[in-house]
C-alpha cells in the first residue's frame, strides 16, 4: 500500500516518501485490511513532527512523534503504530478457537465408564 505523504512547512523529497513507504509497508504483516495511510510531516522550529492516521479492518489508528530529526521522528512514529497495530490484531483473533480445544482435550483425557 501506498501512503499518502503530505508535508506543512517541509518539501516533502523522494527519499522521505521512499522512507515512510517503507514503515508502512511493515504494517500489512499485522494489518490484513489496510484501507488508507495518511501521513503528515511537518517542521515548527527545531522540531520535526510525523503523524499517521490509518483505516483498516474498520478500526482508525493514529500515531504521532516528534524528535530533533525528521528521520527519528519517522521511526518512533512507525514503533508507536506498530505497537497499536499488535493490539489490533490481537483483539481480532477469534479467542473461541481456543476454548474448544481445551474442551475437545479435556474430554479425550477424562476416562470412558
Amino acid at each position: 500500500m501506498k501512503a499518502d505523504v503530505t508535508g506543512q512547512n517541509l518539501e516533502v523529497t523522494d527519499a522521505l516518501r521512499s522512507y515512510v513507504d517503507e514503515k508502512v509497508a511493515k504494517l500489512e504483516r499485522h494489518l490484513k485490511n489496510l484501507m488508507d495511510a495518511h501521513v503528515v510531516l511537518a517542521v515548527e522550529d527545531y522540531r520535526h513532527k510525523a503523524e499517521i492516521n490509518i483505516k483498516a479492518d474498520g478500526a482508525t489508528l493514529h500515531a504521532d512523534a516528534e524528535d530533533k530529526d525528521m528521520y527519528a521522528a519517522i521511526d518512533a512514529m512507525a514503533d508507536k503504530i506498530d505497537r497499536q497495530a499488535r493490539r489490533h490484531q490481537g483483539k481480532n483473533n477469534d479467542h473461541h478457537q481456543r476454548e474448544a480445544r481445551n474442551a475437545k482435550e479435556q474430554q479425550a483425557s477424562e476416562p470412558e465408564e
